[in-house]
């Protein structure tokens, strides 16, 4: 998924989820049902009369990891930001089997089957942003789950049948740490890597289902170490925060860039020529001429240059 459409958060308040998962079960008791090869292998050689139908007798031995593929369905909600609350309920199914072939070389099947059907109660807490993040807001979260068992929980095998009980308490816990590996519209992705510890047991034994088997309850763990991916999908989700697009970003700037381009240098300020009534010294480069009054005409001693005739 592209970058730009992946959050930094889940928005969904009410979603769906499937999580497939990846889990090692801790199941040391798989010992019994080797033991109970080993001994039908070395009957077979006993029984071989000859050295080539000692050599068609061959066997396989159950793999050391109990390894399967649990899958979940749950529903989620969201009480708080980053605060959410899941149930949700699992399928485990893991088969083991292998083929013993006799003196005669015919092949003989056996095996053992672990199913189970937890329930559980989940609380996930979104880590803070301050303590670990990859970006503005928080991505990490971690989990608690609080697990049962329904009816559906057993072993079975080739010799026989046991069934789980069912305690009203629980059987069980699980601890995760998670990250929101991507979300689309209204799908989002978690991945998940965790331990859980689901105890279960039987009125029967162990001696019911696996031949020299122990005489005593049979209990089992139907839990491990596990990796899980949650496919959640928002049936009701918070508004998505209305933000600029890079396109309208990109633009402006550019807008902004032209305009500081396109506009002139403003020219150098005038500078502020004083008021009238304060006198300037060098208004003007030719010197303003001072206009002084008239004086006052004196009389002259001189004779008048107008001639009176000899009648006057």
């Amino acid at each position: 998924m592209a970058a730009e459409e992946t959050s930094t958060r889940d928005r969904s308040k009410l979603s769906i989820f499937l999580q497939p998962a990846v889990s090692f079960l801790d199941f040391p008791e798989r010992e019994y049902f080797q033991d109970a090869i080993d001994t039908l292998y070395y009957s077979f050689k006993e029984d071989a009369l000859t050295e080539s139908e000692s050599l068609n007798v061959a066997k396989q031995d159950f793999q050391k990891v109990n390894f399967c593929f649990p899958i979940t369905a749950g529903i989620q909600y969201q009480i708080f930001p980053d605060n959410f609350v899941s149930l949700g309920v699992s399928f485990i199914y893991d088969n083991e089997s292998v083929v013993l072939t006799d003196r005669k070389n015919r092949s003989h099947n056996y095996s053992y089957t672990i199913q189970g059907m937890p329930l559980f109660l989940e609380y996930r807490l979104g880590i803070p942003r301050n303590l670990m993040t990859l970006s503005g807001e928080s991505l990490f979260s971690i989990a608690v789950r609080w697990y049962w068992v329904l009816p559906g929980t057993e072993i079975y095998t080739t010799w026989g049948q046991l069934e789980a009980d069912t305690p009203l308490l629980g059987a069980g816990f699980g601890v995760g740490i998670g990250y929101l590996i991507a979300n689309w519209k209204n799908f989002n992705i978690y991945g998940d890597i965790g331990f859980s510890s689901i105890k279960v047991e039987s009125s029967k034994m162990y001696s019911d289902i696996v031949p020299d088997g122990p005489e005593k309850k049979a209990k089992w763990n139907i839990g491990g170490l596990m990796m899980q991916v949650r496919i959640g999908f928002g049936l009701w989700n918070e508004p998505e925060p209305i933000e600029e697009s890079d396109d309208d970003d990109d633009m402006s700037t550019a807008k902004s860039e032209t305009k500081q381009v396109a506009e002139p240098v403003p020219p150098p300020a005038k500078p502020v020529e004083p008021p009238a009534s304060q006198p300037v010294e060098q208004a003007t480069e030719e010197p303003v001429e001072k206009i002084e009054p008239a004086a006052e005409k004196e009389p002259t001693s001189e004779p008048s240059t107008d001639k009176k005739s000899p009648e006057e």
